[in-house]
């Protein structure tokens, strides 16, 4: 069963380093105190695997970065709990894959030890990474992602569509290009929100609403605190499109990434 916690974002405005959920994050190591912090999708590991040191000192939580381990399976054998940091999520699956370590990484987690992942982190949990909000800046051979929960996530999304410029391209409108396609939920956690799956229960976390995205449907409101269960036994099928004429592939998702 999966203990999963997936945070929107890193800082939130006036608070310090992921001091927003820490009370989340203490949670879920359940008493954990050595944590596999896993930063390839920043450009700055050392700096980092740093700060989350210090970030997380205050709940006595001792951090090692995979980025440093000479092997890197052996490290996802042995971790007690996982986090996945943020940065360009490209990056970072790319990374995961060359290192052959992104089967492993599931087949812990699917196992029962906790995963916690920020943003790109959160992207990576899902079926695929095909609602990030990076650039694809290298190329990671492909789009599958780990499918520690059967619907696809959306980390900063923004709380107010209103503020954008007259004439640009919202948030709103590219999760919907990719519901066009995609017979898939996509849940827009905005900054300082976060997920948080275990024992079959999923629940949302923060003060701010949410929003849910799905194929054929308008955009609905989830409140703060909200549980969310239902959305893990929704059925997803990718590739397959809502446009008239167009013929639906009707692929499911698939439950083994690979590695």
């Amino acid at each position: 069963m999966t203990d999963v916690l997936l945070l929107s974002n890193s800082r939130a405005p006036g608070l310090a380093f992921l001091e927003h959920a820490l009370g989340a994050i203490a949670e879920i190591l359940h008493g954990h105190r050595q944590l596999l912090f896993i930063p390839f999708a920043s450009s700055q590991p050392d700096h980092y695997t740093e700060l989350m040191r210090d970030c997380l000192a205050p709940i006595d939580v001792r951090v090692q970065g995979a980025h440093g381990d000479a092997d890197i399976h052996r490290a996802i054998a042995e971790a007690e709990t996982v986090f996945v940091g943020g940065g360009n999520t490209f990056r970072l699956l790319k990374r995961l894959r060359d290192l052959d370590a992104l089967g492993e990484l599931r087949e812990r987690a699917l196992g029962g030890m906790p995963y916690l992942g920020v943003s790109a982190g959160a992207n990576l949990a899902g079926p695929t990474i095909r609602t990030t909000n990076d650039m694809p800046i290298v190329e990671p051979g492909s789009f599958e992602a780990l499918g520690l929960i059967p619907f696809q996530v959306n980390p900063h999304y923004p709380q107010a569509q209103a503020a954008d410029p007259p004439g640009s391209e919202t948030r709103q409108q590219r999760i919907g290009e990719f519901t066009e396609e995609n017979d898939v939920p996509v849940l827009g956690l905005p900054e300082g929100t976060w997920l948080r799956v275990s024992a079959g229960v999923a629940r949302l976390g923060g003060s701010i609403d949410c929003r849910l995205f799905r194929q054929g449907a308008e955009p609905e409101v989830l409140r703060a605190g909200s549980d969310v269960s239902r959305l893990l036994d929704l059925p997803v099928r990718f590739d397959t499109s809502e446009r008239a004429g167009e013929p639906a592939a009707g692929q499911t998702a698939r439950t083994d990434p690979g590695r």
